[in-house]
């Protein structure tokens, strides 16, 4: 394959190394956070570290971690997705590295931690099969000159039936792109609106209450729940509730 670990970090643009007393300062308010964060959500945490090329935090999450520990994954390094995901998607994720970062270094200073990118991949399971998952980065911190030097990834399974799926988002104006990968260029990506209704609807499935729970909660019928729901599913390309959930945290709608 030819692909090292090195290639994912050339296109990260370091120049400004962050001092120990950066790292003394800023790393471990940082993973506290990844672990509390962590404890409320079922999906797995990253913490990212583009200057060390290796991870600061990995949650202890099953599904996503292969087998491992996630005191090993996080010894492992990136070395843990040249051993567990399929060769093909290694070069996809090579690919959304450097087309990732290549937007990344075009924005001005003060935009750059407004966007997220997510994409999504295979990791091969203990058993041999393959599970599609969800990676969906943030900058957290950034050193002198403007280049991510820790990112905050979080792992859910995908909504979607292939790897791709690369889009970014900006936070504070919703702005959505979309990579084309035969194209190979952005494009203006659909913007996905839910109102409060479907948004409450969603947030009452992740806590695994019932259609009829929900009508209660919020004082519907559990006829107008099955409405809003359909409308979900119609408008977030998912063919049940959980694809929903993951599809709307994909995209950063809850």
């Amino acid at each position: 394959m030819g692909i090292t670990i090195y290639d994912f970090f050339k296109p990260v643009n370091l120049t400004s190394p962050p001092s120990s007393a950066d790292y003394e300062r800023i790393v471990p308010l940082l993973i506290d956070y990844s672990e509390t964060f962590a404890r409320t959500t079922y999906n797995s945490i990253y913490l990212i570290d583009y200057y060390k090329k290796g991870f600061l935090y990995v949650s202890d999450n099953p599904l996503f971690l292969c087998g491992k520990t996630a005191k090993q994954v996080k010894q492992c390094g990136y070395l843990f997705y040249f051993k567990n995901v399929p060769e093909e998607d290694v070069e996809l994720l090579l690919k959304i590295n450097e087309v990732g970062f290549e937007f990344y270094n075009s924005l001005p200073l003060e935009e750059r931690k407004d966007y997220s990118i997510s994409y999504d991949f295979r990791l091969r399971q203990p058993n041999g099969s393959l599970l599609l998952i969800n990676h969906r980065l943030s900058p957290l911190a950034l050193d002198s000159n403007g280049g991510i030097w820790i990112a905050l990834c979080v792992v859910s399974p995908s909504s979607n039936l292939n790897a791709g799926n690369i889009l970014l988002k900006n936070a504070l104006t919703n702005k959505l792109l979309e990579y084309d990968l035969t194209e190979n260029k952005w494009k203006e990506g659909r913007i996905i609106k839910l109102n409060n209704q479907e948004k409450q609807i969603l947030l009452l499935s992740i806590q695994g209450h019932t259609v009829e729970k929900i009508a209660q909660q919020i004082f519907l019928s559990p006829n107008t729940i099955k409405f809003h729901r359909k409308s979900l599913l119609k408008k977030l390309n998912a063919t049940n509730i959980s694809e929903a959930i993951s599809a709307a945290m994909n995209y950063g709608l809850i």
